[in-house]
Formats: C-alpha cells, structure tokens, sequence
C-alpha cells in the first residue's frame, strides 16, 4: 500500500490556480506534521508549507499570500491551494508527513509547470 498518495499537479498559465491534495493511507497512523515541499530543475528541495494536527501552519516565505494549506484530519488529507501562480512555482511538488512515533513518509511527487 503506498503510504502517500498525492493529486492535482499539471500545467496552468500565470496567475492561474491549482490545488494539491495527498492522502495518507490508512497504515499511518498519529500523524502529527503534514507538509508540501517542492524540487526545482537543478535546486534542492525546499519547504513550501506544513501544518500540524492542531492546525498551526508555517509558510515559506516566496509563497506567503498566494499558497494556504489545510487538511482533513478525519481523512488524514492535506491539501495545497495555490493561487497567483508564478513560472518560478514551476517544480516537482512533494508531500511529506511525520508521526509522533518518529515515522516520516514522502509522496511520490506530482509535476506543477507554471507557463509565462
């Protein structure tokens, strides 16, 4: 059983919108960190945003404003909407959770191209 399993990547212009989602399957459990993180051509992963189980979310700071996250913790989903998108969104996007027994899983990663 994947572990996570994300949706909603793909190929929009800019100032566009689109919304990620991951679930995590049902063998994980007391997740308490829920994240998005993204991998550009040539960089190195970097945050996008996370939030816990009791709703506190921490942003970086190139999307503030234009990205919010959320989740569903009855599904254990986290979504990623983002609006106001730029070419320089353009990256593989990565979710990733952590448990409170000190587990951590990652997607498989879905593809967001930001066309000028």
């Amino acid at each position: 059983q994947v572990p996570l399993v994300e949706s909603g990547g793909g190929l929009v212009q800019a100032g566009g919108s689109l919304r990620l989602s991951c679930a995590a399957s049902g063998s994980i459990f007391s997740i308490y960190i829920m994240g998005w993180y993204r991998q550009a051509p040539g960089k190195q992963r970097e945050l996008v945003a996370t939030i816990t189980s009791g709703g506190s979310t921490n942003y970086a700071d190139s999307v503030k404003g234009r990205f919010t996250i959320s989740r569903a913790n009855a599904k254990n989903t986290v979504y990623l909407q983002m609006n106001s998108l730029k070419p320089e969104d353009t990256a593989v996007y990565y979710c990733k959770t952590d448990t409170l027994l000190g587990e951590r899983y990652w997607g498989q990663g879905t593809q967001v191209t930001v066309s000028s």
